[in-house]
């Protein structure tokens, strides 16, 4: 049964045996998680899988079953391992159809950059059927949309380019996620008791503790992420008087 999570939240699925071979290092779960937070889409996962059909349709199914959106990038290329719309295709159970429009894209797209559309290229204009069209205006091949999937390029401008202007438009924003942060310049081990006794007083606000290591400066950025301004402030206000009293300097950011 398909079943949508009533939270407005997401996961990140990055395709690629090399980024999992540590060849390529990935950019794009960077991105698209700066985006979710901008507009208020809770990320809660980002998994990096292989180039392989059998685990690229579990992963998706599992994925579209339990989060609102599923956001797929790479493995939509022309050549032979490329199999993302296929494994998509048949997790969905929708049959691979030559999408007219996104044969259109391709075929002036080549033309105007004097490229032959060989057999390789027009792959990518195999679509599921049913599917929407995610368009690209770097190089035209497109992405696509099924149910809550969204399926994207690898390369990193690309998937940009597809990411701010077809599926982020499409997208239900919800309540942004606000941020700030305390810098002390003493080690985390030091404040770890009382970021403890905060995080267990308010269980509504995120609290990450974060080291930093420049000599001569050590200390540690605590970062407070929540819904509510309102009590990221009054949080902030109580551990700063905490400091004081225990003499430890801060500076809030």
């Amino acid at each position: 049964m398909y079943i949508l999570s009533f939270m407005n939240n997401a996961i990140i699925l990055i395709i690629g045996n090399e980024i999992l071979s540590g060849r390529t290092l990935d950019q794009n779960a960077n991105f698209i998680a700066t985006r979710c937070s901008k507009i208020g889409i809770n990320l809660e996962e980002i998994r990096v899988i292989p180039d392989k059909i059998s685990i690229i349709k579990k992963v998706v199914l599992e994925g579209s079953k339990r989060y609102k959106y599923v956001f797929v990038t790479g493995g939509i290329g022309p050549t032979h391992d490329d199999v993302t719309t296929l494994a998509i295709s048949l997790a969905f159970k929708r049959k691979l159809i030559l999408n007219k429009k996104a044969k259109v894209l391709l075929k002036n797209y080549y033309k105007s950059s004097n490229i032959e559309l060989n057999d390789s290229r027009m792959k990518m204009a195999y679509l599921p059927k049913r599917s929407k069209l995610i368009l690209n205006s770097v190089s035209a091949a497109p992405g696509f949309n099924v149910k809550n999937v969204w399926v994207m390029a690898g390369v990193p401008k690309i998937m940009q380019d597809m990411f701010v202007n077809s599926v982020e438009p499409n997208l239900k924003k919800g309540k942004i996620t606000h941020t700030r942060s305390i810098k002390v310049n003493i080690p985390e081990g030091d404040i770890a008791e009382t970021l403890e006794k905060f995080s267990l007083r308010y269980s509504n606000i995120d609290i990450g503790s974060y080291p930093f290591y420049k000599p001569p400066d050590i200390g540690t950025n605590i970062v407070f992420r929540s819904k509510d301004l309102m009590l990221v402030k009054k949080v902030i206000e109580e551990i700063c008087i905490v400091f004081k009293k225990e003499n430890i300097s801060f500076s809030i950011d």
